[in-house]
């Protein structure tokens, strides 16, 4: 098949308040260009704390498949949350209303969509639905040392979702929030094995997100990848059946 055109929607180029936190985000943008491109097609990475809505909804368009990627906590007033909390820390709320625009336009359009970590809870959020601002046992998702991220392991998986969420495998996370109320038409599709949701997928829309990082450098050729491939194989069903309908 011809190249497809992935966009990888990320939150800013650059974060002087605070550059290592960059450097992270960085890695994992890298990585998941990477795997797009090795996959045999095309990425671009786009920053959206600088854009309008409507750029951001002309970027959508052009997209074959889009991946909202992690950062900063979701602004706490997009889904009626506590603006003080344990962990709070910087906001963009430009960036987070930019990339819910983007997600209720890739419903509406039926454009794949796959949220990691951050892109999971803003879809849940741009679907109405809350978080859980900061987690009891937060120590357990997100590492306080020189390594921020943890292995998570599922306790629950839907069974037609098992080969392409790696459910056999240990996940690497890092995130102290994760969701509370689900969103209009999410439906949960992993659990850890201390009840957080792990991942989502709509029940009409292509739309997939996973709360850890399949991005992670040990873990990006293969967990990565199968969501890659999901992807690629949604964006090949919804091409089959405009083709249905135009010939009739």
């Amino acid at each position: 098949m011809a190249p497809l055109e992935f966009t990888v929607l990320h939150i800013r180029e650059s974060r002087a308040h605070n550059p290592q936190f960059q450097n992270e985000l960085d890695e994992l943008n890298e990585n998941t260009i990477g795997q797009i491109i090795d996959a045999g097609h095309n990425a671009s990475l786009i920053p959206c704390n600088d854009l309008s809505i409507e750029q951001m909804l002309q970027i959508v368009d052009a997209s074959d498949a889009v991946l909202i990627m992690g950062g900063e906590d979701v602004e706490p007033s997009l889904y009626a949350g506590s603006l003080s909390y344990p962990g709070a820390g910087h906001h963009e709320v430009a960036s987070d209303r930019n990339q819910i625009a983007a997600i209720q336009h890739a419903i509406t359009t039926k454009t794949p969509l796959l949220g990691i970590c951050r892109g999971l809870q803003l879809i849940n959020v741009a679907l109405g639905g809350t978080l859980i601002q900061h987690l009891d046992n937060a120590d357990a998702h997100r590492g306080t040392g020189n390594d921020p991220f943890m292995d998570t392991r599922f306790d629950s998986i839907t069974a037609e979702l098992a080969e392409d969420l790696s459910a056999k495998e240990s996940h690497k996370c890092t995130h102290h929030q994760a969701i509370h109320e689900l969103g209009e038409g999410l439906q949960i599709a992993a659990m850890s094995t201390d009840d957080i949701i792990e991942a989502v997928v709509h029940e009409s829309a292509p739309v997939t997100g996973v709360q850890w990082h399949p991005e992670h450098p040990l873990t990006a050729s293969t967990q990565l990848r199968t969501l890659i491939n999901r992807l690629q194989g949604q964006c090949t069903q919804i091409s089959g059946s405009v083709s249905e309908l135009i010939n009739g």
